[in-house]
């Protein structure tokens, strides 16, 4: 896994495009554990998905274990996945990425990272609501 600068700390333009790539990557592959493995124990993630695949009317969930059902759901749901990158902003700690997501939705998700290069915190925001992408 590409090591990135902690948090708080600016991350180049090349290590935010090898995060990006390795991290589509294992989303497009669908490797759960890989995917996870990119992620902290406590990590917060945000998207409206969320409220679709488990139920969570915040669209949030917190820690892996509950982000391992909802991606686990995720691909159940979507087996065919595919993610095409527009671009990599990288930020002081973190990363925005704007890609083709379900259902050719555009999709921009910003990545926070913890000082271990994990991500801490994911926000994700879609060209339509979700329950448009049914």
């Amino acid at each position: 896994m590409t090591t990135l600068i902690g948090s708080g700390r600016a991350m180049t333009e090349e290590q935010a495009e090898a995060f990006a790539h390795e991290w589509l990557a294992a989303w497009d592959a669908q490797d759960l554990d890989l995917i996870l493995s990119h992620y902290s124990e406590d990590v917060v993630f945000s998207s409206p998905f969320v409220i679709r695949l488990v139920g969570a009317p915040s669209g949030e969930v917190r820690g892996l274990d509950a982000l391992r059902v909802c991606i686990a759901r995720g691909m159940e749901e979507y087996p065919d996945l595919r993610s095409e990158p527009i671009a990599v902003l990288p930020g002081a700690g973190s990363i925005a990425l704007h890609y083709k997501s379900v259902a050719g939705r555009e999709a921009i998700e910003t990545l926070e990272f913890d000082r271990a290069g994990k991500i801490r915190r994911s926000t994700a925001h879609y060209s339509a609501p979700v329950a448009a992408l049914v």
